[in-house]
């Protein structure tokens, strides 16, 4: 079976293992060194009765009037009898024996000392110049049973101790591994654009190292999106300059031409370029949504802003195609105007494009909810999720760059306020609206 990918679960597993074995070898050990511990207190109290009882069966014996009789000891009452034993002449009769003593349990054994077979434990003593021999039995199963409750008594601690053991364990390694968990919260919380170094004063001497290399494939990653942003944005600046010179050179030459052809391929060339233009003045608002600081210090209101972009295009060719609608108090928020007036402009051109030329609806709440509406066939669900992307058009794109919403959804990501793009309108077959926070 394949254990779960988790350093926790894995180390937990292993040290509960380990412990569990180092308990219950030492438990079995312990029962062993108990066990030959009770073994020695056994043969000291049997070596010790029986010199007791030997001492009494002497002077029993040699008070008799006859010789080689036969006596056996009553219990006075009935109890479990361990000690059983029998009093023997040199001649091998038996002149004492215990009230449960069996002389067939009982062999004849050579001199003094502790004996042995399967089922008793023997100690023979003599007296009287070996006249008179004591043999005192003890079974076996008395001493395996007390060893087993002894091994029990030690066993049953340990169904509580072990496992309370893995509880700790386990309650340990995760109180040890929280801030790996911090860690990972941490970068989780991260978005895209956060390649801010992570502090590693908190941190173990074991997670460190993880964090330096986390830091130094930040350097190496901000590095790299700096030079991106950097030759995108240097690339469009220096652009603008050869392009505006190529727009008046074409523009001069289609007043100088007097043939058809020429003239239409002048126009063409012009709008080739413009076209070229709008894309680098869109890449420059692509480097800046990227890289800028979005979000200022002092406060600042929306209305202002958003009556200047508004007016920009009512200076032009699309002139009262805009309806704004502000509230009568100021609407402030900590927005860079500059990005503010970048959302708000390729919103309207966005909606004016795409839209069947009616007016583009620009309403701010007084929450700071900036939506656009415009009029139009519903949106595919499919192509509504996808229109966010870089070099992502529309149906009715024309010579749209693709860029304008993808800038937008840029900004909404570093300010943390996301783009709701709605089609069709609600109550409506048809429309198009998008709406960021602006707070």
């Amino acid at each position: 079976m394949k254990l779960p990918a988790s350093i926790r679960f894995r180390a937990a597993l292993s040290l509960s293992l380990v412990v569990t074995l180092l308990w219950l070898a030492a438990a079995a050990v312990t029962s062993r060194l108990l066990s030959n511990e009770m073994s020695e207190v056994f043969d000291s109290a049997l070596q010790e009765t029986g010199q007791r009882i030997l001492q009494l069966a002497v002077i029993d014996v040699l008070g008799r009037e006859e010789e080689g009789l036969t006596q056996q000891v009553d219990a006075l009452d009935d109890h479990q009898e361990y000690f059983t034993y029998l009093v023997r002449d040199d001649q091998g009769r038996i002149l004492l024996a215990s009230h449960r003593a069996d002389p067939a349990d009982f062999p004849v054994l050579a001199g003094a000392g502790f004996f042995q077979d399967a089922r008793l434990r023997f100690y023979q003593e003599t007296a009287v110049r070996g006249t008179v021999t004591l043999t005192i039995a003890e079974p076996l199963a008395h001493r395996k049973g007390v060893a087993r409750e002894v091994a029990m008594r030690l066993a049953l601690p340990l169904l509580a101790v072990i496992p309370l053991t893995i509880l700790g364990i386990f309650y340990g390694l995760g109180y040890a591994l929280r801030p790996l968990q911090h860690l990972r919260r941490h970068l989780a919380r991260r978005d895209a654009n956060d390649l801010a170094a992570l502090s590693t004063e908190s941190l173990p001497s074991e997670v460190k190292p993880i964090a330096g290399a986390v830091n130094q494939l930040f350097q190496r990653l901000s590095r790299a999106f700096d030079a991106e942003r950097s030759f995108a944005s240097n690339a469009a600046h220096e652009l603008r300059t050869p392009l505006a010179g190529a727009v008046v050179q074409v523009q001069r030459l289609r007043l100088q031409t007097k043939e058809p052809e020429t003239a239409r391929r002048a126009d063409e060339i012009e709008g080739t370029l413009k076209r070229l233009t709008r894309l680098s003045e869109r890449l420059v608002q692509l480097s800046r949504a990227e890289g800028a600081r979005l979000i200022g210090a002092a406060p600042h209101d929306l209305r202002v802003i958003l009556r200047l972009v508004v007016e920009d295009f009512d200076r032009g060719p699309d002139v009262g195609r805009t309806d704004l609608s502000l509230p009568a108090d100021p609407v402030m928020s900590q927005v860079d105007p500059d990005a503010v007036a970048i959302v708000a402009r390729n919103l309207i051109e966005n909606a004016m494009r795409h839209g069947d030329g009616g007016v583009v609806r620009v309403v701010l709440e007084p929450g700071g909810l900036l939506s656009f509406e415009n009029d139009c066939a519903a949106v595919p669900p499919e192509v509504l999720a996808s229109l966010s992307g870089r070099f992502v058009r529309g149906a009715a794109a024309g010579d749209g760059s693709g860029l304008g919403l993808a800038i937008v959804e840029t900004i909404a990501q570093r300010i943390g306020a996301p783009l709701q793009l709605t089609s069709p309108l609600p109550g409506q077959t048809g429309g198009f609206r998008a709406a960021i926070l602006l707070e």
